[in-house]
């Protein structure tokens, strides 16, 4: 019997977390047995040659930045010629030109299946068009039940139209993982340290943590350290200086050491604002972090307070300001909740039961 032809569809196949979670899905898909090809809206990045060098079929739409609607007849065309057993389309951009080049060639919406990541707050109207075009696939997948019920409740697709895979990682090298030496970062080897990870972005919370460091930088040792980079970079910058926090705050950039990095955090704290299921989260779980975390869907999947970690109110300053302290002078408590978490990363959030979940789904596929 033939293997089952899988089309993935992406917005673009450049560095992040979603081109990066699609090239290690194909990978687990190929080797049960799956036949993976990867079509990008967007021109080829980083990540499409990682793939072509892993011996994927990779193709391009060509697509140039924001609407270029001449991406749905291209893709149109990959489709009818690639003759694929499903679709299978990530992110709204990728949802929508999925929909739209299968119902222009009568490929069948059945086998169509799209995904999102995100509980979406700032672009509303992404919700509107998934309630106008959802009925163009089968199922339209969430990766956390955040996710599912905000597709629910605010896109009105209704739940037997939509699946939940739970996101997930591998926690192996998380917990396997070396600390880094604090005097290659120029942190003194004593200091505790408060560790963020991520994309500098303003959903992320980070100019409240940026105010929220401020008390505890004039009562502790501690460094606040932020690994990433992103738009907000430069008004990171301003703010830290305005607040006479740049011996205390520091911007890391982008880091090929993430896991160290965590193993050598006393509090990772993650105050955003909106969040699908984040990654950094899930691997400061792994990592045996104790975390802070705001009471917003997403972060709220993973982390139950005063069980394996300690939600705050999105916005509330001083709340977070506390909560960072409270773990930093409660060694014991931190130490419990992050054993927790880790035990629970390895229960729920394993990534071998997502990709048994994506597959669930495919077999629902006629």
């Amino acid at each position: 019997m033939a293997a089952k032809r899988i089309l993935y569809v992406i917005t673009d196949l450049d560095l992040g977390g979603v081109p990066l979670h699609l090239f290690r899905l194909a990978r687990w898909m190929r080797d049960q047995g799956f036949a993976p090809m990867v079509v990008s809206l967007k021109p080829l990045g980083p990540v499409a040659q990682m793939m072509m060098d892993d011996e994927f079929e990779v193709h391009t739409c060509g697509g140039r930045r924001g609407w270029d609607f001449r991406v749905i007849g291209r893709l149109a065309k990959i489709i009818s010629s690639s003759t694929p057993d499903v679709v299978h389309a990530l992110l709204f951009h990728a949802n929508v030109a999925a929909r739209q080049a299968a119902r222009r060639i009568n490929f069948p919406p059945d086998r169509v299946v799209c995904e999102i990541q995100t509980v979406e707050v700032e672009r509303r109207w992404h919700l509107l068009v998934d309630r106008w075009t959802h009925r163009g696939c089968r199922f339209t997948i969430g990766n956390s039940p955040s996710v599912v019920d905000h597709l629910a409740t605010h896109a009105r697709i209704s739940r037997d139209r939509l699946r939940l895979v739970r996101g997930g990682i591998d926690p192996g090298p998380l917990r396997e993982a070396k600390p880094i030496d604090k005097t290659a970062l120029g942190q003194p080897d004593d200091a505790p340290i408060v560790l963020w990870v991520g994309r500098l972005d303003v959903v992320k919370g980070l100019e409240l943590l940026v105010e929220s460091f401020q008390p505890i930088a004039a009562n502790t040792s501690s460094h606040l350290l932020l690994a990433g980079t992103g738009p907000l970079h430069a008004r990171l910058t301003h703010l830290i200086g305005a607040l006479d926090l740049s011996d205390r705050i520091h911007l890391l950039g982008p880091r090929d050491d993430v896991p160290a990095l965590l193993k050598s955090a006393n509090v990772f704290v993650f105050p955003s604002r909106t969040e699908g299921l984040p990654n950094a989260l899930l691997e400061a779980m792994a990592a045996q972090c104790a975390v802070v975390t705001t009471d917003v869907p997403g972060c709220r999947d993973l982390i139950q307070h005063e069980e394996n970690g300690l939600l705050v109110p999105y916005g509330d300053v001083e709340a977070l300001s506390c909560a960072i302290r409270r773990l930093l002078d409660d060694r014991a408590l931190a130490s419990s909740l992050a054993r927790r978490a880790a035990e629970v990363v390895e229960q729920d959030w394993h990534i071998e039961k997502t990709y048994a979940a994506y597959r669930a789904v495919y077999a629902e596929i006629p």
